[in-house]
């Protein structure tokens, strides 16, 4: 077992899947709990939701095009790269078998808050609510997260882009032997973010949430966006991760995991 003593604790380098490591060093089995496993998971869980709901709420234009395409963005663009920071920082930490469960639990969440909206479209609505705001309004703004549209959308994309970018994170750590963190978390976004959007905004199309004609648009700058935050917050991703590994007191290295979503 690799043992070094940062802040006063001991981190230990864990293979969930084996007892030795990238070279021949006898590894501990993997920590059943983490000290802020619950913490991330709950941020995790709150940033899927909040840019779900924010998605179907509003396109928002830049007001200027980019080789002749227009700079519009659906309002989750603003929060919802933060989960590909929260997953490289995941992965990075705990490994991806920890990633994916987070993965899954905040989808758990974004299915009952899609449930919730679903349930009270059908209610009947208060007359003076229906006077002054109404469900035209409602249908309107929730409609994409009360019909399934955006969460289909977004299970779609985000399986596909946020397992990826575990996978190859994952996979990048091991080959480069925990080096070069910020080529892993860059090259990892670029390609998990271009599976994302291109799947997400093809779904919400499809279900209607998005027209078509905003297809190229949404695409190109959601993805540019999304890598953009990346880069500006890499800086941010070292610390967390750094301060992270220290917490825990672990860095596990994914040796012989299988890379499968269940």
């Amino acid at each position: 077992m690799a043992v070094s003593s940062q802040a006063g604790r001991k981190k230990r380098r864990v293979s969930p899947a084996g007892p030795s490591g990238p070279e021949g060093d006898p590894l501990t089995p993997a920590a059943p709990s983490f000290r802020y496993m619950d913490v991330v998971t709950g941020i995790f869980s709150a940033i899927l939701v909040t840019s779900n709901i924010a998605s179907s709420a509003k396109i928002v234009d830049l007001g200027f095009s980019v080789f002749g395409v227009a700079m519009a963005f659906d309002g989750g663009t603003l929060l919802f790269p933060l989960s590909y920071i929260f997953g490289d920082i995941l992965t990075e930490v705990y490994g991806f078998r920890a990633s994916r469960r987070v993965i899954w639990t905040g989808f758990a969440a974004l299915a009952l808050s899609a449930l919730v909206f679903g349930i009270l479209r059908r209610l009947p609505a208060d007359p003076f609510w229906e006077a002054s705001a109404g469900t035209a309004a409602y249908e309107a703004i929730l409609g994409g997260m009360s019909s399934g549209g955006i969460v289909l959308a977004s299970l779609a994309g985000y399986l596909a882009g946020e397992l990826s970018n575990s996978v190859i994170l994952s996979r990048m750590k091991v080959v480069m032997k925990g080096r070069f963190l910020w080529a892993r978390t860059i090259a990892s976004t670029l390609a998990g973010e271009l599976l994302d959007t291109l799947v997400f905004v093809a779904a919400a199309s499809a279900a209607g949430v998005f027209g078509w004609e905003l297809f190229v648009t949404l695409v190109l700058t959601n993805y540019l966006l999304k890598c953009a935050l990346e880069l500006i917050l890499t800086p941010a991703t070292y610390a967390a991760v750094g301060a992270l590994k220290r917490a825990e007191g672990v860095d596990v290295y994914d040796h012989g995991v299988r890379y499968s979503p269940w």
